[in-house]
């Protein structure tokens, strides 16, 4: 029998996750990018590693501490992913700054746009960084010594510190250490006068002017450095009655984490180093030296603050919000037939008007939904209480183990209760990752229920830019099983199937492998099998092993992965069958699509879930089909254009790299930009046609299967 678990045949983990990064980083270094857009993706290499720290180095090192020592698929043991993990990442600080440096501020000076030192500043910008010190940071900065009354203050995760070693004036061999934390409730990026674009970072100004904190003192030396600590939630759900009290409970102990990483400028002399790495219990693996400014992620704020240089961005466009919204009910438009949305392309709006009309809509009954991430003033909030409070049945799952918006969830469960609706706290031992919103509603035929469901969160600001799959359906199969994953997640329903839906924890494993034997079996009898699949990302061991079984069959297999990837191609009878890309583009790739030939007879879903062994155990999951033929077929239309994409495109090759498409003969095409101008022609054709009797890609009429072709036969091809 065929070993598919073999080590080799896996990639780590978290070394696939710096692979990913090393893919945006990539953009920031790609001069067909817009300058300032560049810039952008060099902040989200920054902030993308903190968060890769702050959870999974931290996880890796609470394995170590306890003396874990079982090897992952690739046969790495937390120990060993620790230190390929150091010695990757401190390669990666490196590129980050030598882009920086090298390429970036250069670049940026170009076009008159200056990230200036106090060297560099005219008397008028000195003067008013000068007032802007007395009059501003001064009253708002604290000195902390270090000494044997006073002990090493605690440094906060993520905050921004200047150390010092001062001494008093007559007397240079009494020399002291001295920290103060830059207050972060001052702008990073300061805009100088005198001229346009010209910036300085605010700890400059406080490095220059930080003496008159310790008079009668000298400062010998300043320079800035950060800590990054453990920052993963660690709830104890079984032990507590009150799981938001938990949640509170562990955001409070969450800043005292232990250091992941700490980062200095490169002018902090090696005795400041070793003292600030003993004060923290920092290792010296755990010891960045950076050379520029820290936290890279001040470059969003820069680029915010730059003026006169549209040129430099990616240009603007506007999503696509149907006339046809603004002059029917939506329920009425969605009971004629399913709705098929892609976001940002679709304007998020409908998905906000459907929760408005629901509310106010005196024919509705109830509204149940899911809520994993939404946005600091969401308006869906607004309208799940303007509902409860028309006296509508409203139940809200509002996950409060949602990572890093823990805080937020927690601020809105409460408000949500203030509000009069029903709210559940998520699941012992799962997160409730499902996208879905279900409104019932009495007709003149009975009881109807009508649906949302997604790939992305409820989140009207992240829709601008994560590109997601919804669908809006008025299916009553789909409709009964909606309602029972609500009774499930809100009392002690235990439902012994489902008609259309398929649910994690398990059921979409035992589904997706299911597909997987069916297209094995077809490809066994010679004839034609094909699978595609697009995810964010895939690292569970046993679908891996899944698909090169497939594979080894004979199934022709394409997946588009945009992150984490521990599958390896091109490995001769296991994985030759299988093509790998990734996209990394202006927006984030974040929808789920699952393609099956079926013997001639295609089928494709939407899910909220990864191939990864979180999503498919451990969390509440929903995989859904679609149905009616036009809503696949533009479906797979959206896939294929990614699919062919030669400018954003990278493939993984048999050694593990990523490289970008050989456009050699083949036509650029940016698969994201092509949607953007699909949906400008869309809006265009809407302004021109001021009542649209027909719009092709959005509202299809369903026609009776019998009359209608079939719209993803794909002619035993894999194009």
């Amino acid at each position: 029998m065929m070993n598919y678990h073999k080590e080799s045949y896996y990639t780590n983990r978290e070394l696939s996750w710096m692979d990913f990064n090393y893919r945006v980083l990539e953009e920031a270094r790609d001069k067909e990018n817009p300058l300032l857009e560049r810039v952008r993706f060099l902040g989200i290499t920054q902030s993308n590693l903190d968060e890769f720290f702050t959870v999974r180095v931290a996880s890796l090192r609470k394995l170590m501490s306890v003396n874990y020592t079982k090897p992952d698929p690739a046969g790495l043991t937390p120990s060993d992913q620790v230190a390929a993990i150091s010695a990757e990442a401190h390669e990666m600080v490196k590129r980050q700054y030598n882009t920086l440096n090298r390429s970036l501020l250069p670049l940026l000076e170009q076009h008159d746009i200056r990230l200036l030192t106090m060297a560099d500043l005219t008397s008028e910008q000195y003067t008013f960084v000068k007032n802007y010190f007395d009059d501003e940071l001064y009253p708002a900065l604290t000195p902390m010594a270090d000494d044997s009354s006073r002990p090493f203050p605690f440094i906060g995760n993520n905050t921004l510190n200047i150390a010092l070693r001062i001494y008093k004036n007559g007397n240079k061999k009494d020399r002291k250490f001295a920290t103060v934390q830059v207050p972060d409730v001052f702008p990073r990026v300061v805009v100088l006068p005198g001229a346009e674009n010209r910036f300085i970072l605010i700890e400059d100004i406080i490095k220059a002017f930080v003496g008159s904190l310790f008079i009668n003192y000298t400062v010998k030396e300043t320079s800035a450095y950060r800590v990054i600590r453990d920052l993963d939630l660690d709830v104890a759900e079984e032990d507590t009655s009150d799981l938001l009290k938990e949640v509170q409970k562990q955001l409070k102990m969450r800043e005292r984490g232990k250091v992941m990483r700490l980062e200095v400028e490169k002018s902090m002399s090696k005795h400041q180093r070793t003292r600030l790495s003993k004060a923290l219990g920092s290792t010296e693996s755990a010891l960045y030296v950076v050379n520029g400014p820290l936290n890279l992620t001040f470059l969003s704020k820069l680029v915010k603050a730059v003026t006169g240089h549209d040129d430099l961005n990616y240009p603007k466009y506007h999503a696509y919000y149907p006339a046809v919204y603004r002059e029917k009910s939506i329920f009425d438009l969605i009971k004629d037939h399913d709705i098929l949305m892609q976001y940002p392309y679709d304007d998020f709006q409908p998905v906000v008007d459907f929760i408005h009309e629901a509310a106010e809509d005196k024919n509705v009954l109830a509204i149940k939904m899911t809520l994993y991430r939404v946005s600091a003033d969401s308006p869906i909030i607004k309208y799940l209480g303007q509902a409860a409070q028309n006296g509508k049945q409203v139940t809200v799952l509002v996950e409060v183990k949602a990572r890093f918006d823990e805080e937020n969830n927690v601020h809105w469960a409460k408000k949500l209760e203030e509000m009069g609706c029903h709210v559940i706290y998520g699941l012992i031992g799962l997160k409730t990752h499902c996208k879905l919103a279900l409104v019932v509603r009495r007709e003149n035929e009975g009881i109807k229920r009508y649906m949302h469901m997604g790939t992305g969160n409820y989140n009207d600001v992240t829709a601008h830019f994560y590109t997601d799959l919804g669908l809006f359906t008025a299916d009553t199969d789909m409709g009964i099983d909606a309602s029972n994953i609500f009774n499930m997640l809100s009392g002690y329903s235990e439902p012994p199937y489902f008609h259309k839906l398929h649910i994690s924890p398990d059921g979409i494993r035992d589904f997706i492998n299911e597909k997987l034997d069916a297209e094995i079996a077809i490809a066994k009898a010679g004839r034609p099998a094909l699978v595609k699949m697009k995810m964010n990302s895939l690292s569970d061991p046993q679908i891996i092993s899944k698909l090169y079984e497939a594979s080894h069959a004979g199934v022709k297999i394409q997946l588009i992965v945009r992150g984490i990837c521990c599958l390896k191609t091109g490995i001769k009878g296991i994985s030759d069958n299988i093509e790998l890309h990734s996209i990394i583009g202006r927006l984030l790739e974040h929808s789920r699509i699952y393609y099956f030939s079926n013997d001639g007879e295609p089928q494709i879903y939407l899910s909220s879930a990864d191939m990864m062994t979180r999503n498919l155990n451990r969390r509440v999951e929903l995989l859904f089909p679609l149905l009616q033929p036009e809503i696949s077929k533009r479906a797979m239309e959206i896939f294929e254009t990614m699919w062919h994409d030669t400018v954003k495109t990278r493939i993984l090759q048999p050694d593990d790299t990523f490289l970008k498409c050989d456009r050699r003969g083949l036509p650029n095409l940016d698969s994201q930009a092509t949607f953007i101008k699909q949906a400008e022609d869309r809006v265009a054709a809407d302004h021109a046609t001021p009542t649209p009797t027909s719009t092709a890609h959005q509202f299809i009429p369903m026609m009776s299967p019998k009359n209608e072709p079939d719209p993803l036969h794909d002619d035993g091809g894999d194009q």
